[in-house]
């Protein structure tokens, strides 16, 4: 057992998008699939589904390249951790490689982008940046 499944799913994806595998496959939580559903609205991952495999549910995220194989996504980044929580207001959300990528908050709202985060005047925890 992970003690930050959130850091290992982002660190399945970086190991994946580096051996250039056509999908991953996760333990499923909720908080897994609203950041899989993130990363397939900005364009990061190609699609996701739940399947339930021997009475566990697994999350399968599609990883998305380019026509040349290369990957969309060039790295992942985990800002708040078990051990040190990072909290921001509306106006402490930075962009991610000038405006190229994305953080991924979690708000009193929900699992959103920075930038949805900014419009709609919410803060939260930044759970990882993705560029």
């Amino acid at each position: 057992m992970t003690t930050d499944p959130i850091a290992d799913f982002l660190t399945r994806i970086r190991n994946g998008v580096r051996a250039r595998h056509p999908r991953i496959d996760v333990p499923s939580s909720n908080l897994k699939v609203e950041i899989a559903r993130i990363l397939k609205d900005e364009g990061y991952v190609a699609n996701f589904k739940v399947v339930e495999e021997k009475g566990k549910r697994t999350l399968r995220v599609f990883l998305r390249y380019t026509s040349d194989r290369r990957s969309v996504i060039t790295d992942l980044r985990r800002v708040s951790k078990p051990g040190a929580r990072r909290y921001t207001g509306k106006t402490g959300i930075r962009q991610v490689m000038g405006g190229m990528g994305v953080a991924i908050l979690s708000t009193p709202r929900g699992v959103m982008t920075g930038q949805a985060a900014r419009k709609g005047g919410l803060g939260g925890e930044v759970l990882c940046e993705v560029w």
